[in-house]
């Protein structure tokens, strides 16, 4: 029997039954549009917070008995300041819900592991559930509490199973401020479901849920409810903080019967790496997935777990992708900082940074390091590089190492001389190559077949571990893997691979619509946009403005928006929207709103350069002419000079396919594509030459805008 359960049946003598409650409800159905709550419901909510009970239990318990209650089941060391503040909480809670006279559920600090956070109180009363967020000792409300407990609203209804065909009201509790005009319960509901934040104060907090009890109709089956399962989808960023933080792979992802677990693929991995390190050999492993299927969040996992340095499982992650290093780097080095400074141990920024830059690292530092430290073995015995497929070939690279670096006679490729700095080790090493489809967009990129034939002409003593999916035709390695067919240590696994967008998590199956509508599949884009067109809109518009407006109008809380566009598209600078002018990734991606130059101002335009491996919540594509559809195929143009000319060579056609390929499925929630009129006046923009673009995806079954 649990902590809860027993101190609960022990019961009474609590605030509740000084009030006259005690024995409120008992025996009976109870009011405000619940069911009755059970032992087993309390229970299941218990699962994911310190203290969870009914009401009714909550108002018959002392309130020093509950924060007692909450501390011993923190992890961490709670400071006197936050039993203080949890002890307000409840006396407010007690006296609120006392008045209100409905019994439900209650759960003080309930976990949102996609976030590292935890929201204050968790009420679930008269057919909704209500997120509230107390601010112990504020006057004001300010706008990044208000984000704060939106965010939590949306992480329940988006994530949270049993919270996706109920209403969720988030509300904000400002202790020392005076009424505000919301107060009393104004409900303003979005298509989800998710009511606009509420502000309230102690004084109101109970009418403000009267007003909206009143105003939403329903029934909660609680025991159901509370055992709904927890399905988070992290971004990113939000997906490394919360590894870096010491939070395991399965907290923060999804499981669901229907798609290929990440927790197996992650395991797979670490298998991998253990037998290896047991057995004393070397290893090479590759994952495969669709776009936003968590290769990157694979990585993470691997390289978090062994971020002692004095561990011979220490691990790297690397990566060509600039943006991706510096936006994930900065995120990392901001959360450890607001960490320490929670936990009462102050430590500088430029110092996190240090210490996470050694995690996170450019992999072409990392090669220039190996080259400076030959012939010695790097630190690390795990080296996990993302977007594998990136890395350069031979003549790219050899021209790399002469014109920057003064080696004349540097023969090797990139994943050649990068699996040699491995193999210096005398015992064992692994890389982990995580690998795209589709993903290469940039000359002299080699595409994962140079891994492979580096490790067949160059270490066959080193194991090799394959996702089978490295044959489809997106990875462009078949050929490449029919050489290693009847050699020893090879291994294929199917847990390798990730087949389910964990990006778009509102419609798993989008970059089944984006690959087909690149590969002119009209007949699979019809059936994919079926498939995801009640959960992810996708809209097209000829109006850049009317595209803007569109994105802006349904982010919400700390969600992001922005404008991504081809690196080729020289001919929007009539809309304002210049490519040749490179955003800062960390103020594009982690700034606020109010910074004109976040993503979110909707302002400055990213490329495919600047975005491939991150992520928005809302996407405004738009398209330029360089690549444009026809009834004979898709055309490719480059803008030289004063005029677009046509690009010939099918090295070039594939970059640009690909580029619009990761531009298409950045959006986790939506997105909307704007293709331009074009100017009749203008030569170099003539409507004919976005006119079919625009018909052909509107042909696709994009909602038409504006």
């Amino acid at each position: 029997m649990t902590e809860w359960q027993s101190e609960e049946e022990r019961g009474g003598g609590g605030a509740g039954a000084e009030r006259g409650v005690g024995d409120w409800g008992r025996g009976g159905p109870y009011p405000g549009g619940v069911t009755a709550v059970s032992a087993e419901a309390v229970e299941a909510l218990a699962r994911r917070a310190p203290y969870a009970a009914s009401v009714r239990g909550f108002l018959d318990r002392e309130s020093d008995a509950i924060v007692g209650a909450v501390n011993r089941r923190m992890a961490s060391r709670i400071e006197g300041a936050q039993t203080s503040a949890w002890h307000d909480q409840v006396v407010v809670m007690k006296d609120v819900l006392a008045r209100l006279g409905m019994d439900g559920l209650i759960a003080f600090e309930f976990a949102v592991p996609r976030m590292g956070k935890r929201v204050d109180v968790l009420l679930v009363v008269g057919g909704a559930v209500f997120v509230l967020e107390f601010k112990v000792g504020e006057r004001r409300f300010t706008s990044e509490a208000v984000r704060q407990v939106w965010d939590y609203a949306l992480d329940m209804k988006n994530f949270h199973s049993s919270s996706h065909g109920v209403p969720v009201v988030p509300v904000l509790i400002a202790t020392e401020a005076e009424a505000h005009p919301t107060d009393g319960g104004l409900v303003r509901r979005d298509a989800d479901g998710t009511v606009r934040p509420i502000k309230a104060t102690p004084a109101s907090l109970a009418g403000v849920l009267r007003g909206v009890i009143e105003e939403l109709s329903g029934t909660i089956e609680l025991e159901a409810w509370a055992s709904g399962t927890y399905r988070p989808t992290p971004t990113i960023v939000e997906a490394a903080v919360a590894l870096y933080a010491g939070h395991r792979v399965e907290e923060i992802s999804r499981r669901e019967a229907d798609a290929v677990n990440l927790t197996r693929t992650a395991a797979t991995v670490d298998d991998v790496i253990r037998e290896a390190r047991e057995q004393g050999r070397k290893a090479i492993c590759f994952v495969t997935g669709v776009p936003g299927a968590g290769k990157t969040l694979v990585g993470l996992n691997a390289a978090t777990k062994h971020q002692d340095k004095s561990s011979d499982l220490h691990s790297v992650f690397l990566s060509g992708n600039r943006p991706l290093v510096m936006v994930l780097r900065e995120a990392l080095a901001r959360d450890r900082v607001a960490r320490g400074a929670a936990e009462g141990n102050a430590e500088r920024l430029g110092k996190a940074r240090s210490e996470v830059g050694a995690f996170i690292q450019n992999v072409h530092h990392f090669r220039d390091q190996c080259i400076r430290d030959d012939p010695a073995a790097p630190a690390e015995h795990v080296a996990i590089f993302d977007e594998a497929q990136r890395a350069w070939n031979l003549d790219q690279t050899s021209k790399f190492m002469k014109q920057k670096k003064g080696i004349a006679d540097f023969a090797r490729s990139e994943p050649s001389f990068l699996i040699s700095c491995m193999d210096r080790h005398r015992d064992w090493a692994v890389i982990v190559c995580l690998v795209g489809g589709g993903q290469e967009i940039n000359t002299g990129e080699a595409g994962i077949k140079e891994w492979i034939e580096a490790v067949r002409s160059e270490f066959p003593h080193w194991s090799v571990y394959l996702s089978p999916h490295l044959r489809d035709s997106e990875y462009a390695a078949g050929d490449a893997i029919k050489i290693l067919k009847g050699r020893p240590h090879v291994y294929t696994r199917e847990s390798l691979h990730l087949g389910v967008s964990m990006r778009a998590f509102r419609a798993e199956h989008v970059s089944g619509w984006v690959k087909a509508a690149l590969d002119m599949d009209r007949e699979g884009a019809a059936r994919a946009m079926e498939a995801v067109r009640s959960r992810y809109p996708i809209a097209v518009t000829r109006s850049l403005a009317h595209g803007r407006e569109w994105v802006r109008h349904r982010a919400r809380g700390s969600e992001r928006c922005g404008l991504v566009v081809s690196s080729q598209a020289q001919r929007l600078k009539p809309l304002a929207i210049d490519v040749r002018v490179d955003i800062d990734p960390v103020h594009w991606f982690l700034g606020p709103e109010d910074d004109v130059r976040s993503s979110n101002y909707l302002e400055d335009a990213a490329t495919e350069f600047g975005v491939q491996g991150l992520e928005l919540d809302w996407a405004c594509v738009v398209w330029d002419g360089d690549f444009r559809y026809t009834r004979e195929g898709w055309e490719h143009w480059s803008f030289k000079g004063s005029k677009w000319q046509r690009v010939k060579q099918s090295e070039r056609q594939k970059y640009l396919k690909n580029a619009y390929r990761v531009l298409l499925t950045r959006a986790r929630q939506g997105m909307v594509i704007v293709v331009p009129e074009g100017d009749p006046s203008d030569p170099t923009r003539r409507p004919e030459m976005y006119d079919e673009t625009y018909e052909y995806l509107r042909g696709l079954g994009a909602e038409v805008v504006g």
